[in-house]
Formats: C-alpha cells, sequence, structure tokens
C-alpha cells in the first residue's frame, strides 16, 4: 500500500508499506485480519524508534484475543446516544471497517471521560454539601457602611460576585447554627477587583469573631493582598497579619503595625487573636493552628495541589468556606468541566474610569520608534515593565539547569543593552527569580515608590505588585507566550487613569503567531479571548502545565472543545446522580469512577 505517483517507469507506489498476506481457503485472507494494508489503518503518537506499524503490529493480536470486558456505562446511555458497547468500540477505534464506525468509537470513549469527569465533580459538591460550616450573618447595613467608605463605586459584576458569595457564607441550614461550606471561584481578569471582594467577605466573617485564611502562591502577591487590604481598610482593629517565610507583621489599624517573631505570631493566630491572615504555603505548616478558621480564600488555586489545599482545611469540626480566585481567563465550557465542583462567580467587568490598554504589535523594524517613545512617556513621569520571555514553566529541578542560567543570562543582557546603551540616562532595575526575597522585595518597593523607571524582569516573577505610575508594558518574544499569560502581564499597567500601552515584539514571521498576537488587540476581554486561544491552540496547549500533569485522557482534552458533548455527558452525570446518588444500581460504574478518579487530580 503506498502513494500512487507517476514516474520514468510508469505508475509506481511511493514509499509503500507492506504485509505478507496469507491464503486462507484458496483466497487471499480479509481486511478483518490485515493490520497494516487494504483496511483503515490507525495511526498512533511515534518515537524515534516506535511506529505506528509496531503498534499495529503488537495491538491487533491483543484485541483479537481479548476477553469479553464488563461494560461500565449505563444501559441507558448507550441507547440513549446510540453508543457501542465498550468491547465493539474498543476494536473499532483501532482497526474501523469505515469511518463513520471510527468516529463514533472516538465519541464514545470521549464522552465516556467527560462523564466521569463530570460524575467526579458532582458526587465531590454532594459531600460537601453534607459538611457543616459556619453561618456568617449577611449583615446588609455593615456592607453598605463598608462600601461607603472605599473611594470608588464597586462595579456591577463586582456586587453581584459578592451578593453571591455572602449568601452562600450565610445559607444556614434551617433549625441549626451551622451552613454548608461554600465552594465557589471568583474568577475575574488582572485588575477587575477580585482582592476587593474577597476581603469584602473576610471583613464579614470577623464582624462574626471568625478567622480567614487568605492564601497567595507567592510572597509578593500575599504581601500585595495585605497592603491592599491596608490601604483600604486602614481602621480595621482586630488584626490583621502578613506571614512568609521572611515576614512576620501584624496590622491593628490606624497605622499600628508590628514585625513579630514567627512563633509570637503563630500564637496569636492558635487564640483567635488575628482575624485575618495573609500568606503564603506558610499558612499551611504544621505548626500553624487557627482557633475558628471560617473562610479560606486560595489567590490563583491552580497553583496549590489538592494536598495543599487539604492542609488548610483539617483539624477543624467546621469545615472553613471556600473561596478560589482566579485572574486566568477560562472559557465557561472548561470552568464547568475542570472546575465543575465549584459554584462560579465572574467578573467580567474592568472599574470605571479605566481606559482600554493600546496594545501595538512591534516587528523588528519598528523597534526604535518603540525605544523612542518609552523615552517620551518616562520624560512625562511614567514608569515601564519590561518582560523577557521563558519557554516553560521553571521547577525547582530547572533551576540548576543550563536553560534557567540562559535565561537569567537573556535577562542580564536585556538590562545591560537599554541601562548602558538605550536609556543610559533613565533609571533601569532588574529582577529575575535567582535573586533573594529581601532583594526582590527592596526592588519592587522602589519601583512602586517612582525611584525606578524602567523594571526589566524575567516572567518567573510575579510582577503583581500595583503600580497604577505603571503606563507601559513592554514584552520581547512575546510568541513564546500563551495569549492568557501575556493577558496577564498587560494586566500589570493600565491600573490607573492615565492611558496605558503595551508592545508585542516578535522577530516570527509567522501568520499563525501574528494571528494570535493580533488576537489580544481584539479581544474585548479576557473570556472572548481565552476562547479564541482555545480555538487556535486547543485545551492540552491553551491550559498548558495546569493540565499536563492531571493525567487527563488526551481524548477527553480534545472533547473539550466540543460544547454540545461536554453539555450532554454533564446532563447525563447530573440525572445519574439524582437517581442513583450512592450508585446502589451502578456498582461497576462507581468503580470505575474510583478507577478514574485516582489517575486525575485536577488542581
Amino acid at each position: 500500500a503506498g502513494k500512487a505517483v507517476d514516474s520514468k517507469n510508469g505508475l509506481c507506489l511511493s514509499h509503500p508499506t507492506y504485509e505478507m498476506a496469507q491464503s486462507i481457503d484458496h483466497e487471499l485472507q480479509t481486511s478483518d485480519n490485515l493490520k497494516h494494508t487494504g483496511r483503515l489503518v490507525p495511526v498512533y503518537p511515534e518515537t524515534k524508534k516506535l511506529t505506528s506499524k509496531a503498534l499495529r503490529y503488537l495491538i491487533k493480536p491483543i484485541l483479537d484475543d481479548l476477553e469479553e470486558l464488563e461494560e461500565p456505562l449505563p444501559k441507558k446511555i448507550l441507547e440513549d446516544f446510540s453508543f457501542p458497547d465498550i468491547n465493539r468500540a474498543l476494536k473499532t477505534i483501532h482497526f474501523p471497517e469505515d469511518v463513520k464506525e471510527a468516529k463514533l468509537a472516538k465519541k464514545r470513549f470521549a464522552f465516556e471521560d467527560l462523564f466521569l469527569l463530570s460524575l467526579a465533580n458532582l458526587t465531590a459538591k454532594l459531600k460537601l454539601s453534607g459538611q457543616k460550616a459556619h453561618t456568617i450573618i449577611f449583615n446588609q447595613e455593615f456592607i453598605e457602611g463598608i462600601l461607603q467608605k472605599i473611594p470608588f463605586q464597586l462595579t456591577l459584576s463586582q456586587k453581584k460576585s459578592l451578593w453571591e458569595i455572602l449568601k452562600d457564607l450565610e445559607g444556614s441550614i434551617e433549625g441549626h447554627q451551622w451552613s454548608q461550606p461554600m465552594n465557589r471561584l471568583l474568577q475575574g481578569d488582572v485588575g477587575s477587583g477580585k482582592t476587593i471582594v474577597a476581603a469584602i467577605a473576610a471583613l464579614s466573617a470577623a464582624k462574626e469573631g471568625l478567622q480567614t485564611a487568605f492564601m497567595a502562591p507567592t510572597e509578593v502577591l500575599a504581601r500585595q493582598h495585605y497592603y491592599t487590604f491596608k490601604k483600604f481598610f486602614s481602621d480595621f482593629d482586630k488584626g490583621v497579619a502578613l506571614l512568609t517565610s521572611k515576614e512576620a507583621k501584624i496590622f491593628y489599624g490606624d497605622e499600628l503595625e508590628n514585625d513579630f517573631k514567627k512563633s509570637e505570631l503563630t500564637k496569636k493566630i492558635s487564640v483567635g487573636e488575628i482575624k485575618i491572615i495573609f500568606g503564603t504555603h506558610a499558612l499551611i505548616q504544621k505548626n500553624i493552628k487557627f482557633e475558628n478558621l471560617a473562610l479560606a480564600i486560595i489567590d490563583e488555586q491552580h497553583r496549590f495541589g489538592v494536598k495543599q489545599r487539604a492542609e488548610l482545611l483539617k483539624n477543624h469540626q467546621l469545615i472553613p468556606h471556600f473561596l478560589s480566585m482566579s485572574a486566568t481567563p477560562i472559557p465557561r465550557t472548561l470552568t464547568l468541566t475542570i472546575f465543575g465542583d465549584l459554584d462560579l462567580s465572574i467578573i467580567d467587568e474592568l472599574p470605571k474610569n479605566r481606559k482600554p490598554i493600546i496594545t501595538k504589535i512591534v516587528d523588528p523594524s519598528n523597534r526604535e520608534k518603540a525605544y523612542a517613545f518609552i523615552r517620551g512617556q518616562v520624560k512625562k513621569g511614567r514608569q515601564v515593565f519590561v518582560v523577557c520571555p521563558r519557554i516553560e514553566p521553571v521547577t525547582d529541578e530547572q533551576l540548576l539547569t543550563t536553560d534557567w542560567r540562559n535565561e537569567v543570562k537573556a535577562v542580564k543582557e536585556e538590562y545591560e543593552k537599554l541601562s548602558k546603551k538605550v536609556f543610559p540616562d533613565l533609571r533601569v532595575a532588574m529582577l529575575h527569580g535567582k535573586m533573594k526575597s529581601k532583594e526582590k522585595a527592596e526592588i519592587m518597593e522602589k519601583f512602586k515608590n517612582n525611584e525606578t523607571d524602567i523594571l526589566v524582569s524575567t516572567s518567573v516573577i510575579e510582577v503583581g505588585v500595583d503600580v497604577p505610575n505603571a503606563t507601559i508594558m513592554m514584552i520581547e518574544g512575546a510568541e513564546k507566550f500563551g495569549l492568557a499569560q501575556l493577558y496577564q502581564f498587560r494586566g500589570r499597567v493600565g491600573r490607573g487613569e492615565r492611558q496605558s500601552f503595551c508592545f508585542l515584539l516578535t522577530e516570527s514571521e509567522s501568520k499563525i503567531i501574528y494571528m494570535r498576537l493580533n488576537s489580544l488587540l481584539e479581544a474585548k476581554n479576557g473570556f472572548e479571548l481565552a476562547e479564541k486561544d482555545l480555538k487556535i491552540r486547543g485545551p492540552g496547549e491553551f491550559l498548558g502545565e495546569q493540565i499536563a500533569q492531571t493525567g487527563m485522557p488526551d481524548l477527553a482534552m480534545k472533547a473539550l472543545q466540543n460544547p454540545d458533548l461536554v453539555k450532554t455527558s454533564r446532563e447525563a452525570a447530573k440525572r445519574l446522580i439524582e437517581e442513583d446518588s450512592d450508585f446502589k444500581k451502578h456498582s461497576l460504574l462507581k468503580q470505575h469512577l474510583e478507577n478514574f478518579q485516582k489517575e486525575i487530580h485536577m488542581e
């Protein structure tokens, strides 16, 4: 078998594959017995020394001799969707008679994975509904008083999200002093005001004498949340603390702030003297105990493992309410599938008086113009971020590799070029992950206080400090980043009332890359952009490292792009849970679900 081409010697097969055909009753064997020719053949992901032909050679006899497998899907689902049973589907997904049969088998297994994922989410939600949490009274007068003190008006979507959260916190079970634990995801663009919404929820808990743990993935972000809280709620006198690996502070209101030894701070937390605690992984160390933790808020939840979150929730008679925040815009279909055990609140508008950020793709011929524009803005008193690319997320092991050293070197080279050749008359600083925490904090503080004009940084650092005076984000090698990441970087500017700009520098001439970068210019918000990114790159690339480590099957990953299949699988799971929540009628499905849950671990 091969492609027929014309040659000097007439028609011939180009790079043919062949198979030794056996004679059965004086006739050549049928396509049922053929592996590589005379039929539709499967093409598998290949490595250098393992070809699809070799895999077909191994897989075909296994399928021919396979014992009958028990069907895990309910009979009604197979009938409703005209799916083949598992034995037929397993054979036809590898060696189908026709394309229609192959597509139906793929659809069946994709549906099965999404169905199990939905079942896992719904059973987790059902299990949580049987747990008990503190009731935090929704005191409307108290909330209105807080909103009047804030120097700006909340947007409609901020108010709606806040209302949903406060109602969840109150949701008392009739006749009892407790409620069902909230399990909610608060999604919103960078700078959309998620922190202020979460802070008001924490204040509601504090009013009831209850504690809130506010956990961020990095020290920079934990510190940012702490100082944002201090800025807007300077009269809060019930104790708010910052706890990281390097810092232990307590703020008592009216500018009363003290540094403490960690042992002293942890003691104050354990007796309930501190009501709101901002921190990093330091909050889940063994020596940290809370007196009455009622609310756990986690920023960028996918940066924390399941076990880490469980640490925060253990040793409590009443389960803390759980609020997760994410600035990564994820399409609603993906969110419902991946975070389906969480209720969803979305902040889809930016605060008033914010001007849209002017975004430009800059090719090499216009680099000098971009530099000239930056100089003009700095002369007006504005500040600039310059982000240098990394291709892959950096792990602890990679910190010691040549790749990581090259990344730091690239930032140092960019810093040298900008500080000595391009802007020798301006104040240029550098920030990267190999610096010590104290040094990083000092550099960010100087930038925040307008003692630096241009900050050159690796993307491995969370440059999340709110600097309203920074109006330009310049991203080198923009094609190396995903759209969601570029969107996050761009959100670091445009936080004040002045016009801000984002320059995407690329030397690539690829039309696909240009199309990707151009979608950043066209999208009205992060969710629209996420939809575009999903279509261009697919779910695996779109979610990157976050999804790669979950063990989620490839078929399910591709199926996430099919909203109809996601919807029907979710509805089928919902119906089954309503009819048979303890799986008494579906014991085989229960076992299948337990195995599936061991394989995947959604973060």
